[in-house]
């Protein structure tokens, strides 16, 4: 559990998946002392946090100082998939040129505005809107570096803002020669920072770079790194971890988001979840569920039947009177979280 705010937790674990803004907010819960949803949507009011397609072409809450190289670095890679998909959305290129420029437009004389209400401009000019048509355009302004997803409106919408505004500068859009290979050295300590131990193709897989990516930047940090077989470590992360154990040695049960980081960010899942329980965690279609931990083990999963109801356990494991105790515990603190309580 980390003291230093919301924006700190998400600067320490670099990126966290964010299709589902409110299980975003239940990450940072999970690990900041504290703080409250309202909190993380200020960090997004203020400009310190945005959202925005990033690693794997999903969407992530990063810091803001962390979206123009993040975005530099993943949005090559994206370029391909996004026109195979707005081709299967039947937008032509020249549509699609068209619609970042009417949504750069609006964002510049309107300010924020929301998915619908880009919608409605971009088909007010003839342009496809239906089905996936919309997310697909609204994803190529983003890898073009014309819009960022930014305040959250009072009802809980998301809206878009003009990345150049919202940002102070356009972020870049490729990054290449030497630049490059700084952000892969970056990327590389920064997830080992939050999920080390791990191996190249689990860095590959969370970013959703080439495994040839994940290695050159993990040859780039090669001096700060601790080896042990495939699996690396930053050696200053490892000391420090050495140096806790002793005081910290049982991690606290604990209810973890949908989409929560320490379910998504590695290749494999079996450390936390048992194979036996992974289609119940991970039931395909991308979907992860919420879920309830107990020594970093996932036990089960938990919903909320009423937007005001305690979580409802659906434990899939055998756990301790104790244990269930304080993940009802936590389930109370997931209420004073989101204001409930």
């Amino acid at each position: 559990m980390r003291d230093g705010g919301p924006v700190a937790t998400v600067e320490h674990l670099l990126a966290i998946q964010a299709q589902d803004l409110r299980a975003a907010r239940l990450a940072v819960r999970a690990r900041t002392a504290g703080c409250t949803a309202a909190g993380v949507d200020g960090a997004l009011a203020d400009r310190s946090l945005v959202v925005g397609w990033l690693l794997r072409g999903t969407l992530h809450l990063v810091a803001a100082d962390d979206f123009g190289w993040l975005l530099g670095l993943i949005a090559p890679t994206r370029a391909a998939t996004s026109a195979r998909r707005l081709s299967q959305e039947r937008v032509a290129p020249d549509a699609a040129d068209r619609a970042v420029a009417i949504v750069e437009r609006a964002l510049t004389d309107d300010g924020p505005l929301t998915r619908p209400e880009l919608a409605e401009r971009i088909a007010a000019a003839g342009i496809r809107t239906e089905g996936q048509a919309t997310p697909h355009l609204l994803m190529l302004c983003v890898l073009r570096g014309v819009a960022v997803l930014g305040p959250v409106r009072p009802d809980g919408t998301e809206a878009f803002a003009l990345a150049r505004d919202w940002l102070g500068a356009i972020p870049p859009t490729a990054l290449e020669g030497e630049q490059r290979d700084r952000a892969l050295a970056e990327l590389a300590r920064r997830y080992l920072t939050a999920h080390g131990p791990a191996t190249a193709a689990d860095l590959a897989t969370w970013s959703g770079l080439p495994r040839r990516d994940a290695r050159a930047g993990l040859d780039a940090i090669a001096g700060e790194l601790a080896i042990e077989g495939d699996m690396v470590s930053l050696v200053a992360t490892a000391i420090a971890d050495a140096a806790a154990a002793g005081d910290a040695a049982r991690i606290p049960p604990r209810l973890l988001g949908a989409f929560d980081p320490y379910i998504l960010g590695w290749k494999s899942r079996a450390f936390a979840v048992a194979l036996e329980h992974g289609e119940r965690v991970h039931p395909g279609g991308g979907m992860v569920r919420a879920v309830a931990t107990v020594d970093g083990r996932a036990v089960g999963t938990w919903t909320r039947k009423r937007r005001t109801a305690e979580p409802l356990l659906e434990l899939f494991a055998d756990v301790a009177p104790d244990d269930i105790a304080a993940l009802r515990a936590d389930g109370q603190d997931v209420l004073r979280f989101e204001g409930l309580a």
